[in-house]
């Protein structure tokens, strides 16, 4: 196994980078938590304000409306926002984009129609785009020593899959409460109900998930005037001696090829979770034994249930995902080669992801999984987990990779553009790409959610075979970070 070559002793991590860690951590946590909500939330707001059951035409297209819109502003404005990093600083760009999803989380709990509800969700896009790439840029200008670095960057980003823990159980706690009938009513304020319309017979699951997207606004505001800038980028910014950032120039024959390589690459990555993972959720809530449960239940009742199944799946599917985050950065310490670390991800994902998808699209043979089943349950919920560590790692391995082949000025923008153009914007339009094909007369099954899951099986099948393609032309970076002479 190819090892990082070897350094001196990494130096003692200070107060101030103990607090910036901290609040990359939690802007990781919250960004994935905000992200993953909505599979969790989006049939029970369909529900409420449509009528429409999973698989149904109006059903699917909401659903690809919720993935995709979003998807297309968090790419824009995200793309903006790794220029303004660059231009204003690591620290600004960061908090605000905190503060944006956070209060535009709260907001959307109070959604008195779809229209209202995806807006919302253009501003928590918005803000989820621009923190990743403020807080990978930060991290990695704030320690010189490649090891510590790269162990940082791999780590603080583990708390993304955390994030999707305790979406999950968070989720999965409310929809608990609901069934007890132990969570309060959502109130509308007079104000507001004037503004935007009053709440009719809402469901308070869904309300009270999206609400919960407040809580990374809290530790930030305390700790906020203790962190700061970049010191790399404000030493240059000081000394005049920063350049101004370009988009033009990502497209230069120096970075060109690094720009459209990994692009298309976070966009594969991407895609695999988004029209693969992320419709784990929609296939469970459709399964046989699923709709027997709800089948004498009232609506808000079944819509519980549904909830909590659902919550279940996303929970053992984030295990995965963290599973897989950690794994990555134990093997960023010991492989030197960027392309063969991917590879070990993306390869499995080429003949497992299919398999898995396939399975669950055959109907009545295939059971709900869940912990203490039978043995075809069990082995189902070990696959699920196998898919989450697979491309979820992945995830992890951007964040490492994207600092080191830009240069400083333009680091921000850089990693904008993989990581907003391509995975927010190419890699989100996938869950759209499979709601479309699971309408389609000719993909087998009888069921919505069969449909879905056949769909998902021809989408990351595919992604997975054009990653590993183009894993082979994807640039190592170079042994220290890209200087201004790059």
């Amino acid at each position: 196994m190819d090892n990082i070559p070897a350094t001196k002793p990494a130096p003692r991590w200070t107060v101030i980078q103990s607090l910036v860690c901290l609040t990359a951590a939690i802007g990781f946590a919250f960004d994935t938590y905000e992200l993953l909500m909505l599979p969790l939330i989006a049939p029970g707001a369909i529900r409420e304000f449509t009528g429409a059951a999973p698989g149904t035409p109006i059903f699917q297209n909401w659903i690809a409306a919720l993935f995709f819109v979003p998807a297309v502003f968090g790419a824009i404005f995200g793309l903006l926002g790794g220029w303004l990093t660059d231009r204003l600083g690591r620290r600004r760009v960061l908090t605000g984009s905190i503060l944006l999803y956070a209060g535009a989380a709260f907001i959307s709990g109070y959604s008195t129609s779809m229209t209202m509800l995806l807006i919302c969700r253009c501003f928590v896009f918005v803000g989820v785009c621009v923190e990743f790439v403020a807080a990978v840029a930060w991290l990695a200008e704030l320690f010189d020593d490649p090891k510590q670095r790269e162990r940082v960057i791999g780590y603080t980003q583990a708390f993304a899959s955390l994030g999707g823990l305790m979406v999950a159980f968070v989720n999965h706690e409310f929809a608990a409460l609901s069934q007890k009938g132990s969570l309060p009513m959502i109130v509308m304020p007079d104000w507001a109900a004037q503004l935007i319309g009053p709440l009719e017979n809402p469901d308070v699951v869904w309300r009270y998930t999206l609400m919960s997207g407040l809580f990374p606004a809290i530790p930030l505001i305390l700790v906020r005037p203790f962190l700061p800038e970049s010191p790399k980028w404000a030493e240059k910014k000081k000394a005049g001696l920063l350049k101004r950032p370009s988009l033009l120039e990502l497209f230069t024959p120096a970075l060109r090829r690094t720009t459209v390589v990994s692009t298309l690459l976070v966009g594969c990555s991407y895609g695999m979770a988004f029209g693969g993972l992320q419709q784990f959720t929609q296939i469970v809530r459709g399964l046989p034994e699923v709709e027997e449960k709800v089948k004498d239940l009232p609506p808000p009742k079944a819509g519980a249930v549904r909830q909590v199944e659902a919550a279940k799946v996303s929970e053992f599917q984030e295990v995965g995902g963290l599973a897989g985050r950690f794994l990555l950065a134990f093997l960023a310490m010991r492989i030197a080669g960027r392309r063969k670390l991917l590879a070990m991800f993306l390869v499995p994902a080429l003949f497992f992801l299919p398999s898995i998808f396939w399975t669950f699209s055959q109907g009545q043979n295939v059971h709900y999984f869940s912990l203490g089943g039978r043995v075809d349950v069990n082995l189902l919920s070990l696959l699920a987990f196998a898919a989450g560590a697979m491309v979820i790692g992945q995830m992890s391995f951007w964040g490492n990779y994207l600092p080191r082949v830009f240069p400083l000025h333009l680091r921000g923008t850089g990693e904008s553009m993989a990581a907003n153009i391509g995975g927010r914007l190419i890699g989100t339009s996938f869950a759209w790409v499979t709601a479309v094909l699971a309408k389609q007369a000719w993909i087998p099954g009888a069921a919505g959610y069969s449909k879905i899951a056949f769909s998902a099986a021809c989408v990351t099948g595919g992604l997975a075979l054009v990653g590993c393609i183009l894993t082979f032309f994807l640039p190592e970076p170079p042994p220290e970070d890209v200087s201004e002479a790059h």
